[in-house]
């Protein structure tokens, strides 16, 4: 590997770690947001709204030419469900984080993609070259659901928070 593809694999890699610590803060607002407007979809909605508004500027300054809509429709089927997947994500996020905590919620998701992403890969789904599972990429999932377990408390149950006094109306006018 030469260093020109060393460092644009470095800088990928540093690109995915930043994108991969920024969820949980869009979670968190998310779960906010729609707390605020008062039901889980208005903030994902609210998300999606956003998003939209700051790829419509990005689309300009980058000059990016028209799609070529007559190529995809001819595609197959699944180019265009990205955007279904993405709103499912987005309003999970919206509505499991506040039960399930930042770390929990993004713990379930890293499972969930590496058992899907290892099963897609061995397949060669999705256009994408096949990758046989082995025995290494089985263990690194189990470490990872292992650490669903973890994250999520390992099965122990917090203490139970002490009632609040009753007040009594005995003796008082």
């Amino acid at each position: 590997m030469n260093n020109k593809m060393a460092l644009m694999t470095v800088a990928s890699l540093g690109i995915a770690l930043l994108a991969g610590a920024l969820l949980p803060f869009q979670a968190a607002a998310n779960a906010g947001v729609g707390r605020a407007l008062g039901h889980p979809f208005w903030g994902a909605t609210t998300s999606l709204i956003i998003s939209l508004a700051g790829m419509v500027p990005m689309l300009i300054l980058t000059k990016a030419p028209m799609p070529n809509f007559a190529n995809a429709f001819h595609g197959p089927w699944w180019l265009w469900i990205g955007g279904v997947l993405g709103a499912f994500y987005v309003i999970s996020a919206t509505i499991l984080t506040p039960r399930l905590g930042a770390g929990g919620f993004l713990v379930a998701v890293v499972a969930g993609q590496m058992v899907m992403a290892v099963l897609v890969d061995h397949f060669g789904l999705m256009g994408l070259e096949p990758k046989p599972i082995n025995l290494m990429r089985v263990l690194g999932v189990l470490l990872i659901l292992g650490g669903v377990f973890l994250i999520q408390g390992g099965g122990v149950k917090k203490p139970a928070a002490l009632p609040a006094p009753v007040a009594s109306s005995v003796g008082l006018p």
